[in-house]
């Protein structure tokens, strides 16, 4: 699979990652062993990128990667985990002391001396114009806690703001079919920067995959159930905050322009791959075979033209006025 540098870290990473929220909660129940198995296909497909969180699962897929990295000393894999959405989200609780504790349980949780890549887990807005914030960040690479440190952000002015500083690695924000606004500003900022992007909800929670009908349910513990307005965290990571039923139609209408040989889901993933200034995109998976297919996408060919230009005409028709001054 192609390998791209991933911002100021200088490492290469594969253009398919992984996400791993999945592997910790909040998508149903995923057993040790499956999420192992989904770690193993995906390094196997050339898959050397993924992303977690403290939080996901309160640390379980921090702790099922730690393992799977022990048990495969010679896989390169460059790890990103967050930090920040253990407290109350106020810019106060963003200081070093906390910092540091957080990033040291994520280092025994992964195992390792020094974290790859850590980001701010969508933080306040205060926190992105903060000195000390970025002061304290720059502490942890003196300290040889961190590699490198980026952001994970809801809004494109968010980005823009920690494309901004010196020390920014990477930027992770939602772009897919349905989320366009981060063409705009957002990746010829962050090519300009040298800064990486990290694109996540490749599949706006699976609508893209085009297997959804209104009639589709999810298990209580599945963010797709209990999110859907917002409830738990910010509505834009559940279906990337469009309506249900609209997206269901928008993608059925995208699914029919996939060219021969990729399925509706492999084609989403790659048109992501293919925005200029994109380094690596991560959906997630809860199978073996999820894995190996969405890898697949990442050996994609250019997508045809009637489904580049289809893109942009679904998100006027069905999504431009909701979700477009939002995020």
């Amino acid at each position: 699979m192609e390998q791209r540098i991933l911002g100021r870290t200088g490492r290469p990473v594969s253009i398919v990652g992984l996400g791993t929220w999945q592997l910790g909660a909040d998508w149903g129940d995923v057993s040790e062993s499956d999420a192992l198995a989904v770690l193993e296909a995906s390094a196997e497909a050339g898959v050397t990128f993924f992303d977690t969180a403290d939080v996901y699962g309160d640390g379980r897929s921090e702790t099922l990667i730690g393992r799977f990295r022990a048990q495969n000393p010679d896989l390169d894999v460059t790890v990103a985990t967050k930090m920040g959405r253990r407290v109350d989200q106020l810019p106060e609780n963003y200081v070093l002391g906390n910092f540091r504790a957080w990033t040291d349980r994520s280092r025994r949780n992964l195992g390792v001396d020094t974290l790859d890549l850590v980001q701010l887990h969508c933080p306040p807005t205060p926190v992105f114009h903060s000195d000390e914030v970025f002061d304290a960040l720059d502490s942890l690479v003196d300290d040889g806690a961190i590699a490198n440190y980026g952001v994970s952000v809801e809004e494109c002015s968010q980005a823009l703001a920690a494309i901004a500083r010196p020390g920014t690695a990477s930027v992770q924000i939602i772009l897919n079919a349905f989320r366009l606004k981060p063409l705009e500003e957002v990746l010829p900022a962050a090519q300009a920067a040298g800064v990486g992007v990290i694109a996540r909800v490749p599949l706006a929670s699976g609508l893209l995959a085009a297997t959804y009908t209104p009639q589709t349910s999810f298990a209580e513990n599945d963010h797709r159930s209990f999110n859907r307005q917002g409830e738990a965290f910010d509505v834009g990571e559940t279906f990337a905050g469009v309506d249900f039923t609209e997206g269901i139609e928008a993608a059925r209408q995208l699914a029919a322009l996939a060219p021969e040989g990729l399925t509706p889901a492999q084609a989403a993933i790659a048109w992501v791959t293919q925005q200029a200034g994109v380094t690596t995109v991560i959906p997630g998976a809860r199978s073996v075979q999820q894995a190996q297919s969405n890898a697949q996408a990442g050996k994609a060919g250019p997508l045809p033209e009637a489904y580049l230009a289809r893109v942009p005409e679904l998100y006027d028709a069905h999504f431009r006025a909701a979700v477009h001054d939002r995020w």
